[in-house]
């Protein structure tokens, strides 16, 4: 047993684990009230890095330990045996500091599908105001969108040619051309809208966090690694964690909230005891609350990057191998925060079916007009641009686990790729529909060549050609599921509170039941808005 832990100087009402996109808006919402004590405990660093702050910084930001944790899967049946990079945000802001900052709601249909699962005011109706509330949204005061809040968003401030044919390619092929995906049917070929202010990254630190960091009654201490969460009985007391080389307890007078994500937060559970309990002696950890849905239902957005080479067109592959094309972009960005510096790494969105069979839209399209092997790699010498197309609602369901009970000890995370039928049908028929769209006429003068998956994948084998082309897109939610009494793998119920034990709640991408239809971070950030204002109500 280790030595009992040295108690925390101060005395809080709330104490909040994480201080990614979920943490931070919680950390500024029960701020607001002058007699909330708040500790906010983050394990990563200060993001007082300069690729924090400027758009492209992702490609050094993601795969660097400095700002990323460095996970990694274990090695995936359904991706032919690989195993994959995880990145996940190790900083004040979390993922959203170093994440591709596309603003996405995702349909409306998702959120109503939480509702009828017996979820009382997770319905669109509920939540479509709650992301109206959040916003500074550049299109102006209206009925889908809002202006004065915290979460800024802008039109992008970069423009390529070839992004705009593939566009035009994909109306030619049926698919409506969108303005806006946000509201609530995001059927369509557009721009992302993305979270930037002036051409720098709107963080959910920089958004919400920075504008309370001076309240009196906010501490925030970055470096502090969590190790569990005190109980007394059935009841959370506080957190245990570690800083600068000591091991601390800190007490939590109302709650103790989790937000340290999809992998985090089930850690921190897990080594405390809550989960399913057989899983935990396995890890060496005594079970205190058999709770089997920690850390199950694990989705994520399998994408799978096709790569064209193309011609008679500028991609950022040469840009970025230009001395003049590297200094004319550094200028632009310099003078007028524009241009390729300004980018995230996807510009254009599609959002269609992968077959007559789906009612609604059932993949996404991230194009770049750029391409490298993975993140973290230098981009290719020859012009291409990367088409990569993701299942929008997975039916495969993964787990994360813990392999031992100390901080030190790397999470056992299994995506579980397509292990469904289903699955592989989507990410068969999704290829189709890429090969689809870069053979419309449009294209025709930019002559794309299929660098991957290649010739060497026909149609009638898109199955393989998926599982050695398919990476994840970063979206891991779903391990702390919000559910009704009647699920036993419910680990939270709708006020994300969880089940057996008193003061404890969990409010981040991890409470989602099932996986929204786009992009992660802003309904995270709207589950955060809800879950502090539920804390509030009491």
């Amino acid at each position: 047993m280790p030595d009992a832990p040295t108690p925390f100087a101060g005395t809080y009402d709330y104490v909040i684990a994480g201080a990614g996109s979920a943490g931070c808006v919680i950390a500024n919402r029960l701020s607001a009230n002058p007699s909330n004590r708040v500790l906010l405990l983050e394990a990563g660093g200060r993001d007082n890095w300069i690729w924090f702050h400027i758009p492209v910084g992702y490609l050094f930001a993601i795969g660097n330990p400095r700002s990323d944790w460095m996970f990694e899967t274990v090695s995936q049946a359904g991706l032919n045996g690989r195993a994959l990079n995880y990145p996940r945000g190790k900083v004040l802001g979390g993922s959203a500091a170093i994440n591709a900052m596309i603003t996405m709601r995702g349909q409306a249909a998702d959120y109503d599908a939480w509702r009828d699962l017996g979820l009382s005011g997770w319905g669109w109706e509920d939540v479509q105001p709650v992301f109206r509330d959040l916003e500074d949204h550049f299109l102006g005061e209206s009925a889908d969108h809002g202006t004065g809040g915290d979460w800024r968003v802008e039109a992008p401030r970069v423009h390529w040619d070839i992004l705009d044919a593939v566009r035009a390619a994909a109306v030619e092929m049926g698919i409506p051309s969108t303005p806006d995906f946000n509201t609530g049917d995001n059927e369509g070929a557009g721009y992302f809208h993305v979270n930037q202010k002036a051409g720098r990254r709107w963080s959910a630190a920089r958004g919400f966090l920075k504008p309370a960091s001076n309240r009196p009654n906010l501490r925030i201490e970055t470096g502090a690694l969590i190790e569990s969460v005190s109980l007394e009985g059935a009841r959370a007391t506080g957190l245990v964690f570690h800083l600068s080389g000591q091991r601390f307890q800190v007490k939590a007078e109302a709650e103790t909230i989790l937000s340290a994500g999809s992998i985090g937060s089930v850690q921190i559970l897990q080594r405390s005891g809550i989960g399913p309990a057989e899983a935990l002696k396995a890890a060496g950890v005594q079970p205190v609350h058999d709770l089997p849905g920690v850390g199950a239902n694990l989705q994520d957005h399998l994408q799978q990057r096709a790569i064209y080479k193309v011609s008679n067109t500028v991609t950022l592959n040469q840009t970025y191998y230009s001395l003049f094309g590297k200094a004319k972009m550094g200028l632009d960005y310099l003078f007028r925060r524009r241009g390729p510096l300004t980018m995230a790494p996807s510009q254009l969105g599609i959002f269609t079916r992968s077959s007559t069979a789906h009612e609604r839209a059932n993949i996404q399209f991230h194009v770049q007009p750029l391409s490298l092997d993975k993140f973290g790699d230098p981009l290719h010498r020859f012009p291409a641009i990367t088409v990569a197309a993701c299942n929008l609602r997975p039916s495969s369901r993964g787990h994360i686990r813990i392999s031992g009970p100390s901080i030190e000890a790397a999470p056992v995370i299994d995506p579980n790729y397509l292990d469904t039928e289903e699955d592989r049908q989507v990410a068969a028929d999704a290829i189709r529909v890429t090969r689809q769209l870069m053979q419309q006429a449009v294209l025709a003068p930019f002559e794309p060549d299929e660098y991957l998956p290649g010739p060497d994948y026909p149609d009638d084998d898109l199955a393989r050609a998926a599982g050695d082309i398919g990476t994840t897109i970063f979206h891991p939610v779903g391990t702390a599921k919000m559910g009704p009494k009647s699920d036993p793998n419910a680990v939270v119920n709708d006020k994300l509170q969880v089940r057996g034990i008193d003061a404890l709640r969990v409010i981040d991408a991890s409470v989602m039941p099932t996986i929204t239809s786009g992009n992660t971070n802003t309904p995270t950030i709207m589950i955060a808005a809800k879950g502090a204002d539920l804390i509030a109500r009491g």
